[in-house]
């Protein structure tokens, strides 16, 4: 059985890869306490490898918010660390990162960016997501590590954090369908993004880890399509059985607001690794409300 070390198997996409790389794999998720990428000593890290001997690495680890220095620690500086400690102790092992579409920054309108696109992020986050691809593409080419980056667009399911778009709404829906609320309010919806399922990213880890040969090392994990923001919004607002007015009476945050639209060109993962989205966004909206729901009577 394949032997996978997955870091950030308890967050969002990690904990979808998780139960996904479950039912073959035989899995090491060491928690933050156990092995932070960022703050461990070195010696503990190799320990790790050396003990679990894996046949890949998975990084689902990160930062989404925080200062620049936070992300930049957390997404490239850990990418760093783990380069050096794979390459010496793990050198057989395929090493996959979760990047983000935010390292290419902002696409011309009706366009959908290859990974031979420019990559010219407008936030810190994006800079540290790019900087870890450049760290992992230099240590490939220089026959260190046999590394793939994943750069996922929106990812959308069950377990998404407040902090983002529909993570908020999934909130502020639940909260007015207690309530009775006629409306809920958030800021523009005008922006178009590509929204990809959870589960279809883990399906994405999965085909990087056995694909044998990797023709490519960068993937866009998409769904290839953008849509509106308030599409998903009014999605997600009809699988709570909202029927009240969605207020746009606020700025899009600064991030959004810097780049109105975003859609992935999702070929390369199809040719190269075998990968194509299985679900849309109809589907993942309805599965993202279910797991809100479970949750919400989990929690009390």
């Amino acid at each position: 059985m394949t032997r996978v070390l997955l870091f950030g198997a308890y967050g969002f996409l990690g904990g979808h890869v998780r139960r996904t790389l479950d039912a073959y794999a035989e899995l090491t998720c060491p928690t933050r306490d156990q092995c932070d990428l960022v703050s461990c000593a070195d010696d503990d890290l190799a320990i790790l490898l050396r003990a679990v001997r894996p046949d890949a690495v998975v990084n689902c680890a990160g930062r989404v918010t925080g200062t620049g220095h936070q992300m930049l620690q957390a997404n490239a500086t850990a990418t760093a660390r783990l380069v050096d400690a794979v390459a010496t102790h793990a050198p057989d092992a395929r090493l996959v990162r979760l990047g983000s579409a935010a390292e290419y920054g902002p696409v011309p309108p009706g366009h959908a960016v290859n990974e031979h696109g420019p990559a010219m992020p407008v936030s810190e986050y994006g800079v540290s997501q790019l900087a870890a691809t450049r760290l992992l593409e230099l240590a490939t080419v220089a026959g260190r590590v046999d590394a793939v980056v994943l750069r996922v667009f929106n990812p959308i399911g069950p377990g998404m954090p407040e902090e983002t778009l529909l993570g908020r709404a999934a909130t502020l829906l639940r909260r007015a369908c207690g309530r009775g609320e006629v409306s809920i309010s958030m800021g523009s919806l005008a922006a178009y993004r590509d929204f990809v399922d959870a589960r279809d990213v883990a399906n994405a880890v999965v085909a990087a880890i056995t694909t044998r040969t990797l023709p490519d090392r960068v993937y866009n994990i998409a769904s290839g399509r953008a849509v509106p923001a308030r599409e998903a919004v009014r999605l997600l607002a009809e699988a709570a059985g909202f029927t009240g007015e969605i207020r746009e009476d606020g700025r899009a945050p600064g991030r959004s607001a810097a780049v109105d639209w975003m859609c992935g060109d999702i070929r390369r993962a199809a040719a190269g690794l075998g990968w194509v989205p299985a679900h849309d966004l109809a589907d993942s909206v309805k599965a993202l409300w279910a797991g809100s729901a479970e949750r919400r009577i989990h929690l009390g």
